[in-house]
């Protein structure tokens, strides 16, 4: 059997790769399509655009991973049974259980490969993809700026803009607030503050700052102020957008902080990491469930398994985008709404699979 493990690992790898290969540049024409008068406004160069449509094959091949390998498994493995292969195997003595395994070390090594992928690549990646989004593709400036952040910065420090541009590492409408308990000692508010790299300071325009101390109030102004605070330009950026460019572990630093100061983004930092670990594992129940799927021998052949599978991954791709949002629009647990879609698909599987050994 060593001999047939070995085909199937081949036939399912190559397959992945192919269907991978031939759905990924289609994408791409498509993106390139409605966005040749951007590049073409902002006269970018052929580098430019090859470096960001290798970040987009990370960002979008990596979410449909489990896709392609579901519509890979389905494929092949109909051919098989067509051919009455997966027949011939069965009525040799062969259990349905020693029949998946090349099929479950298929997806391990693919699992293993979406688990590195996600957790230290694609974050990566995804950093260059969306900076190159915001710097030439918003539809207007509006849009490059991401808005209205209020943010705890430390046991008795809080900071307020209403927009923050990351390209100019500008924010707008600044406020800052230091109290004592539930004292306030020091209001600072700024029509907007930059970071100045050169000097490493924070510059304030019509910088105006309240102090109190016992029962005086002292006021200062100034047009152009520069100084320094206890946080990073960065943590002005989207705290959302953030969270997809750090790396697992930065990513588990970043929550704590995060759970720490109170966000009120924190259910869309857990949901980001707990998609992280969800996707790789739907490799291997997809996987599953497409072979017994397409184990049976129908009428309609490999087409009627095909279309069947393409059906089966709509409805996959609907429950996880249904259960993310109920995540940001509302107060679902995070783990259930990344986890959700594996458990509904888990127990289809296990349905299937029983019907399938019959």
């Amino acid at each position: 059997m060593k001999i047939f493990d070995l085909y199937i690992i081949k036939k399912f790898i190559s397959t992945f790769l192919t269907m991978f290969l031939m759905f990924i540049p289609i994408g791409i024409l498509v993106d390139i399509s409605e966005k040749i008068d951007k590049f073409k406004e902002h006269e970018l160069s052929l580098a430019q655009i090859l470096d960001y449509y290798s970040d987009f094959v990370w960002y979008y091949g990596y979410f449909l991973f489990p896709i392609f390998v579901f519509l890979s498994v389905i494929w092949f493995t109909s051919k098989l049974s067509s051919n009455s292969e997966i027949t011939a195997i069965l009525s040799s003595g062969i259990s349905f259980n020693r029949f998946l395994k090349p099929f479950i070390i298929s997806s391990l090594i693919i699992f293993i490969f979406s688990a590195i992928s996600g957790m230290f690549i694609v974050p990566e990646k995804n950093k260059s993809f969306n900076e190159f989004q915001y710097k030439y593709l918003s539809k207007n400036k509006k849009d490059r700026n991401l808005s209205n952040l209020y943010k705890k910065i430390s046991e008795n420090e809080y900071i307020y803009v209403s927009s923050f541009n990351p390209t100019r590492n500008q924010a707008y409408n600044f406020s800052y607030e230091l109290f004592n308990q539930n004292k306030l000692l020091e209001k600072i508010t700024a029509r907007n503050i930059r970071w100045i790299e050169d000097d490493s300071v924070f510059r304030l325009t019509d910088y105006f700052k309240r102090s109190f101390k016992d029962n005086l109030e002292i006021i200062e102004s100034r047009r152009i102020k520069d100084t320094i605070f206890n946080f990073n330009i960065n943590d002005l950026s989207s705290l959302k957008y953030q969270a997809k460019a750090l790396s697992f572990f930065e990513l588990n630093d970043f929550i704590k902080e995060e759970r720490a100061s109170g966000s009120p983004l924190l259910n869309d930092h857990l949901l980001e990491k707990n998609r992280r670990l969800s996707i790789p594992f739907s490799v291997i129940i997809l996987t599953l469930l497409a072979v017994s799927v397409s184990s049976f021998k129908r009428r309609g052949g490999v087409g009627l398994n095909l279309a069947f599978g393409i059906s089966l991954a709509f409805i996959f791709i609907f429950f996880d985008k249904f259960f993310s949002v109920l995540v940001v629009k509302s107060d679902l647990n995070p783990m259930i709404g990344a986890w959700a879609p594996n458990f509904v698909f888990l127990l289809i599987t296990m349905q299937i699979m029983k019907m399938a050994k019959k």
